[in-house]
C-alpha cells in the first residue's frame, strides 16, 4: 500500500527485512526485489551471506539493496537499526518484515532463563520496538508490518514450549499493532508450516523419524518451498490493501490435521 499509484510514483517502495541474509529471509529480500523494490538486508552473523545476496541484486540494480549488522537481542538495537535505516533513506519506509528468529528446544524441565530470554527477544520483543520505532515512517508512507510467525504459535510443537509461547506473542502483536496503527499501517502475518529443515549443524536439527511423521501429515505430501512464504508475504505488501490482522498459514494443509507431535 502507497500514498501514490505504482503508474505515478517514481521512487522505489522501500523494505527492511530482518535475518534476511538466509533461507526464508533471503528469499523474501529477493522476491520482493524482482518486483521493484528497495531492499535492506538485515543480519546478526551471517555478514559474508548477507553482502554476497546485496552484491548479486545490486548487479540487477544498482543501488538497490543495502546491509545492515544488528544483533536485534539487544535492547537498545531495534531503535538503533530503525534509525540507521532512516537515515539512509530519508525518513521513508514502505514495509517492515520481522523475519529474524531464534529457534531450538526447550524441553519442559530443562529450559533455562537464558533461553528463555534469547526466544522472547529474538521473536517477540524485537519486533514489537521496531515496529514501534518504525510506525512513523510507516504511517507516513501508509505502509506495512508482516511479521514471520508459525503455525506452532497456536498449536505445540513438542519439546519446543518457550519457542512456541514466543510466537504467540508476536500472533497477539500482530493482531493488536493491526487494530492500534489502524488505518495507516496494516498489520499482518505469515504463518509457515515444514518449509525448511534446521541445518544439521544447528542445535534445533530435528530427527529424521520426526520430519517423517511431520511430512506425512501434510495433506500436499511435501515439504514447502521458502518462496511460497516469499510469494504470500508480497501478496501482503503489495496486493492486499483491505486486509489488515490477519494471519495467513501456509502450511500444505498440515495444521488441518495438526495433532501433538
Amino acid at each position: 500500500m502507497t500514498t501514490a499509484p505504482d503508474s505515478v510514483r517514481t521512487e522505489p517502495r522501500l523494505a527492511l527485512i530482518t535475518g534476511s541474509a538466509r533461507r526464508v529471509g533471503a528469499v523474501i529480500a529477493e522476491t520482493l526485489h524482482a518486483r521493484g523494490w528497495t531492499v535492506f538486508i538485515h543480519y546478526r552473523q551471517s555478514e559474508a551471506e548477507a553482502a554476497a545476496l546485496a552484491a548479486r541484486l545490486n548487479t540487477l540494480r544498482p543501488d538497490s539493496a543495502h546491509i545492515l549488522q544488528a544483533d536485534l537481542n539487544q535492547p537498545a538495537a531495534p531503535g538503533e537499526l530503525a534509525a540507521r535505516v532512516l537515515a539512509l533513506t530519508g525518513g521513508r519506509l514502505d514495509t517492515l518484515i520481522n523475519n529474524a528468529s531464534s529457534f531450538y528446544p526447550t524441553p519442559a524441565g530443562s529450559a533455562t532463563l537464558a533461553q528463555w530470554d534469547d526466544l522472547f527477544a529474538s521473536n517477540a520483543r524485537a519486533p514489537f520496538f521496531l515496529s514501534q520505532a518504525l510506525t512513523p515512517a510507516l504511517a507516513a508512507a501508509q505502509g506495512s508490518i508482516v511479521n514471520i510467525v508459525d503455525i506452532h504459535a497456536s498449536r505445540p510443537f513438542r519439546d519446543y514450549p518457550v519457542y512456541c509461547m514466543a510466537k504467540a506473542a508476536l500472533a497477539m502483536m500482530t493482531r493488536a499493532l493491526a487494530k492500534d496503527l489502524a488505518p495507516r499501517v496494516r498489520v499482518n502475518g505469515v504463518a509457515p508450516g515444514a518449509i525448511l529443515w534446521p541445518e544439521e549443524h544447528s542445535e534445533s536439527v530435528i530427527d529424521p523419524d520426526v520430519q517423517a511423521k511431520i511430512l506425512s501429515g501434510v495433506p500436499l505430501g511435501r515439504l514447502g518451498a521458502p518462496a511460497d512464504i516469499a510469494r504470500t508475504v508480497a501478496f501482503l505488501v503489495e496486493d492486499a490493501p483491505y486486509i489488515t490482522g490477519q494471519i495467513i498459514v501456509v502450511d500444505g494443509g498440515r495444521s488441518q490435521t495438526l495433532g501433538e507431535e
